[in-house]
């Protein structure tokens, strides 16, 4: 195709989260951008991803990724072919987890790591997919040490507030969410689908927060689809 399908990991995450996409979606050449471990805020990823990879972008980000993904939008809004969100959030963060993250950062300050990340693994999955996700899951969290989880988490902390311009996008829009997401749970993604006037919204079944380690054969299908049908891929 034309555009230039950039993978956007979430927290903490790296390509390992987007393997079975990376192979299930081989001939549209994806490449999985790491700016979100190299940069303090969400305006800085968005726009160091925007530099490093020029021309027209097919952005799909999970999580922390897909507020990259929205940030990018908003500051070159010209540049995005189309936009796939996964189990994200538009809206600023609440006090209420600004005084959790605080807190594990905190934690995190104290080489704390992995007693606040281990206990909290499972929250990430549904039931059916925790026992044989969740070490894969904790490895790579973990490998990013605590310098990154502290400036991710500021980063999360500070977003801006996507729904202020998400109903200017012209743009082709996918918002995917598992049915069962604890930690970004699906009247997030109503509220982006509804907000976009190009969007098409996809709730996937016995599937939590982590969709593409879940339920790649769904997310897999969907992107293929939804890359033909509106991107024209």
């Amino acid at each position: 195709m034309d555009s230039t399908l950039l993978l956007i990991p979430g927290l903490a995450a790296d390509r390992t989260m987007w393997r079975d996409q990376l192979s299930g979606l081989a001939d549209y050449g994806p490449l999985v951008t790491d700016v979100a471990a190299r940069h303090p805020s969400i305006p800085a990823m968005a726009a160091a991803m925007l530099e490093e990879h020029p021309g027209k972008l097919v952005l799909c980000g999970a999580s922390m990724g897909g507020m990259i993904a929205m940030e990018a939008a908003r500051q070159a809004p010209d540049r995005i072919a189309g936009l796939a969100l996964l189990g994200t959030n538009a809206n600023p963060e609440t006090e209420e987890m600004r005084a959790l993250r605080e807190s594990a950062i905190v934690l995190f300050e104290q080489g704390r790591v992995t007693e606040v990340i281990a206990p909290n693994v499972a929250l990430a999955f549904h039931p059916d997919h925790a026992l044989a996700l969740a070490p894969e899951y904790l490895r790579f969290v973990l490998a990013a040490g605590a310098d990154q989880l502290i400036r991710q988490n500021r980063a999360v902390i500070t977003r801006p507030d996507a729904r202020l311009h998400l109903a200017r996008l012209e743009c082709p829009v996918l918002v995917m969410c598992g049915e069962d997401d604890q930690l970004a749970p699906p009247g997030h993604s109503r509220q982006i689908a509804a907000l976009c006037s190009n969007a098409k919204l996809v709730m996937v079944p016995r599937c939590g927060h982590m969709l593409t380690m879940e339920r790649p054969d769904v997310v897999n299908a969907t992107l293929r689809e939804w890359l033909q049908d509106a991107v024209g891929a």
